[in-house]
């Protein structure tokens, strides 16, 4: 619990840190690429190469693909036309994909999830009545696929980890996870990243550095599953 509550504060402050100090000031797509390799920088040497069955890398090659690659392009480009405390709204409704991506693929249907959905989008429109724009409604399209692919990860790790049991620990298993995030992050960055566009001042590196550590550990410990898993439980 206590891994839990720091990596918890840490990925708090991360949002304001990305939106006042990287948005606007570095390429997304850069941003995106180091975030993935300083964690992975911490996770594959420690990942056993061995005695891990191919499916289970391909899961989490595609699963990685998916969380650091898709989920975290999306989130980045959404802060260049949203507001921190929109993306913060917009986010929230992580948990009730992760119950939709569940409940179709047990055959069920819980209404409640897309009422508290509809609740969290009429309180955007709210923070934004005076001045809804294209782009507002761009940010919005862009963090749902960010949260629809995290989601998918997250319910696609808890089956396949259900599939392909192992002894080992969970961080022995997860650096194929930063691999497939890699091989989403590098061809984004090459095709449409701003090679001019990159930190100057420390402090955005910092940020950079501090930002980037707050889903890895999460991840190691369990934290960020547990959270999305208890939340989605609610609405069941």
């Amino acid at each position: 619990m206590g891994y839990l509550l720091f990596v918890t504060l840490i990925q708090a402050f991360s949002f304001s840190l990305i939106g006042e100090y990287l948005a606007g000031h570095v390429d997304s797509y850069f941003a995106v690429l180091v975030r993935v390799v300083l964690a992975g920088l911490v996770f594959i040497p420690l990942t056993r190469w061995r005695s891990v069955e191919p499916a289970f890398m391909r899961g989490m090659l595609l699963i990685g693909a998916l969380q650091f690659g898709v989920t975290y392009v999306c989130l980045y480009l959404s802060f260049r036309v949203l507001t921190v405390p929109e993306v913060l709204l917009f986010t929230i409704l992580t948990p009730l994909h992760v119950t939709l991506i569940e409940d179709a693929l047990n055959r069920r249907f819980n209404p409640w999830a897309l009422v508290a959905a509809l609740v969290a989008v009429l309180g955007a429109a709210v923070i934004r009545y005076d001045r809804i724009n294209p782009d507002f409604f761009m940010g919005f399209l862009l963090l749902q696929l960010a949260n629809f692919t995290y989601a998918a990860g997250q319910v696609l790790y808890k089956h396949l980890v259900a599939k392909h049991p192992s002894d080992l620990p969970h961080y022995r298993r997860f650096g194929y996870f930063y691999l497939g995030g890699f091989a989403v992050a590098l061809p984004a960055f090459l095709l449409f990243g701003k090679a001019d566009f990159l930190p100057e001042a420390p402090l955005q590196w910092g940020c950079w550095y501090s930002s980037g550590w707050s889903r890895p550990r999460s991840a190691c410990t369990g934290g960020t599953r547990a959270r999305a898993w208890s939340t989605a439980g609610r609405w069941r």
